[in-house]
């Protein structure tokens, strides 16, 4: 069957991931980043940096890569107080994104996850599966952007051309 959707590798972004309790969290990084999400699995964004709440006192935050050395320089995580950690790993994931009136379809196809924006909503952000993969779900304007670990992002790409077919 052939899907509605267009399929985009964004490839790699600026990620750093934040583990601590919320108050030390935010009087370290200040105004540097959005303000923390308030419930499990949500996002906040500001100036085109996303703040995703990921675990129990764990975040991640994502942003073009082009700002990386900006953010580094603003979170400063060598210099963290010990009971944070702030770590970089943004050459670890690979994005992609899949857009169009089928992109749920094609989810559903990928992902055993529910996806249905009834469900997942805009702000939603989590941990799943795409193609048995640990996956970070996100969803984006008109579809599902979602995240793999940098060395299987070849994979999951012949994967969508093939569930796309």
């Amino acid at each position: 069957m052939s899907y509605d959707v267009t399929i985009e590798r964004c490839g790699l972004k600026a990620l750093f991931d934040l583990k601590g309790a919320p108050e030390a969290v935010s009087q370290w990084v200040g105004d540097a980043l959005p303000s923390l999400p308030l419930s499990p699995n949500s996002r906040t964004e500001k100036d085109r940096i996303e703040l995703f709440y990921i675990g129990r006192n764990h975040w991640i935050t994502c942003a073009p890569l082009a700002q990386e050395d900006a953010m580094e320089a603003r979170l400063k995580p060598t210099d963290c107080p010990a009971d944070i950690s702030i770590v970089r790993v943004s050459d670890t994931m690979t994005f992609f994104r899949i857009v169009g009136p089928n992109a749920g379809q094609v989810m559903a196809v990928a992902c055993p996850m529910d996806l249905h924006d009834s469900v997942f909503r805009t702000d939603a952000v989590s941990y799943t599966e795409v193609f048995g993969l640990k996956a970070l779900v996100m969803r984006c304007q008109d579809g599902i952007e979602f995240a793999v670990e940098q060395s299987f992002a070849d994979m999951v790409e012949d994967y969508l051309i093939r569930a796309t077919a």
